[in-house]
């Protein structure tokens, strides 16, 4: 069986994908095999190399590490996130005292490193008389930097949706603000939400450039524990590289759930295999009609209450 896409594999294609299927798994495993030489070779899993793990002291600065890790990915997600709905509505604007300045502010903060935002936040500001904590340093840096990429992440999404879905909003009396909020920003939300949820993690990832400012978070930690006896430096990598992560995975766990939620949304009737062409107007703004009535009744019913 043959379709547009996609080819069943003949004879020699099977046999070419099975030796290659193997010779990825026999490289995987000699590069595996190799550093787990190299680390027995070199004493990296001896017990002393270990012990200071067995402390529970050590863990319970762990865990305040791993809090402050978590307090500043949470502001800065949060502060991304608006500032990233502020820009790309501001860059979608018809007016153009809102749109430039919002695409200059956009471009010169994605253009801006992390790092080097942090850096004059802490180190530079106290020049102009003004001191900055290094938790605030390293939200704002991580503030300016996603919210701007996160911007452009959602600016393609209202742009990629079909003209039809704005012009049905119009046809059926609403200002462009409602067209926004109701109809465009939610299909652009769900539309754009593996690139949004991606740029989360690097921001979460992120957070452990503020060791450099001496913010006390896990890479911070993970310094200090490689001064102690024994030189654990290795040791003290994997047990933080783990717990980033173990974060990282909880984190598109809960997007994909999410996800999985908003398909199944009965509030959601464009969802599913029945969606309406873009160009059928007519279906369209039904469609849509009936997603705005049905957020007004929500809203209403949620008044009375």
């Amino acid at each position: 069986m043959t379709s547009v896409l996609y080819d069943v594999p003949g004879p020699r294609a099977r046999r070419r994908n099975l030796v290659l299927a193997i010779a990825t798994v026999v490289v995987v495993a000699a590069v595996v095999g190799f550093v787990l030489w190299r680390l027995t070779l070199t004493g990296q899993f001896a017990a002393s190399k270990w012990s200071v793990f067995t402390y529970t002291t050590v863990w319970a600065q762990i865990g305040t590490m791993l809090l402050n890790t978590l307090k500043a990915f949470a502001a800065a997600a949060v502060l991304s996130l608006v500032l990233g709905f502020v820009l790309a509505i501001g860059r979608l604007s018809d007016h153009a005292w809102v749109r430039i300045p919002a695409t200059v502010v956009t471009e010169a903060f994605r253009a801006v490193p992390v790092l080097v935002m942090m850096m004059i936040l802490y180190y530079g500001l106290p020049s102009l008389g003004i001191k900055m904590e290094p938790y605030w340093a390293v939200v704002i840096a991580l503030m300016v930097y996603n919210g701007s990429v996160l911007a452009e992440a959602l600016r393609a999404g209202v742009e990629s949706l079909p003209r039809g879905q704005r012009e049905a909003g119009f046809a059926i009396g609403l200002r462009k603000s409602g067209v926004m909020t109701l109809i465009l920003l939610p299909q652009a939300i769900r539309a754009m939400l593996p690139v949004i949820i991606a740029q989360l993690v690097v921001t979460m990832k992120d957070t452990a450039l503020g060791f450099l400012i001496t913010y006390h978070e896990l890479l911070y930690y993970a310094k200090l524990l490689a001064t102690q006896p024994g030189r654990p430096i290795l040791q003290a990598a994997f047990v933080i590289g783990g717990i980033y992560i173990v974060m990282c995975l909880l984190l598109s766990w809960l997007a994909h759930w999410i996800e999985k939620r908003g398909r199944r949304s009965p509030k959601n009737p464009v969802a599913g295999p029945h969606e309406p062409a873009a160009d059928d107007e007519a279906t369209l703004t039904e469609v849509i009609s009936m997603q705005v009535s049905t957020g007004t009744r929500i809203r209403d019913a949620k008044t009375d209450h």
